[in-house]
């Protein structure tokens, strides 16, 4: 492996960069984005339970909501609907207030994917790059410049900096497409998610506005 790394010559490092960049991404995003982490069972039973409460008895111990708001990323878009109910918010409000926290939780499920998105995009750039600095060295060579031919050795080692660079972007940028597109669908999915909980909190909470 090394020695291939140093047939591709320096073009090479930057397409491993930006490889162990999109690998890390994918990984963190593909644990985060996990149901179970986003919206885990004993979190939704929590919520359903505390609306259930405070539609009867109209009151609720912050210290719960408090508590709820830190089991979950998406936490804090059911406990926005329990907080506006208990502060005696119209339904009009509520869904305003929940709208902006909504905002703010779907930019957390959607956080480094554009980076990812970005790799999957620049690494076949990278890689031509590097095809077109192993194309200078074959015909930029010492040899080639006096009229001459070039040496085997030089032309060879041109030649190996362009396919290997080549084939290196296009390596690296066929998985992170299809991560992106994976994870990007995660992403969706657990926006429906939410929103749909939300909703069914929400229509609790208000039923006569639902």
């Amino acid at each position: 492996m090394y020695s291939i790394l140093l047939s591709a010559g320096w073009p090479i490092w930057p397409l491993l960069i930006i490889s162990i960049l999109g690998l890390a991404i994918a990984i963190e995003r593909a644990w985060y984005l996990r149901q179970v982490n986003i919206l885990p069972k004993s979190t939704l039973e929590t919520a359903f339970t505390l609306a259930n409460q405070l539609s009867a008895q109209k009151s609720l111990a912050p210290e719960q909501i408090t508590e709820l708001a830190q089991s979950s990323p998406a936490a804090p878009l059911l406990t926005c609907a329990l907080l506006e109910k208990l502060t005696g918010n119209s339904a009009e409000n509520a869904l305003e207030e929940i709208r902006a926290v909504a905002q703010n939780t779907f930019l957390k499920l959607d956080r480094y994917l554009g980076a990812l998105a970005t790799i999957a995009t620049v690494a076949p750039l990278l890689g031509l790059f590097g095809t077109v600095i192993g194309m200078i060295e074959i015909f930029g060579s010492q040899g080639a410049i006096a009229g001459s031919a070039s040496s085997p050795q030089q032309l060879a080692h041109g030649i190996s900096v362009a396919l290997y660079n080549t084939a290196f972007g296009l390596l690296i940028a066929i998985p992170a497409l299809a991560a992106w597109r994976g994870l990007r669908a995660m992403a969706n999915q657990r926006q429906r998610e939410c929103e749909e909980f939300t909703r069914q909190v929400f229509k609790k909470l208000y039923p006569s506005n639902s």
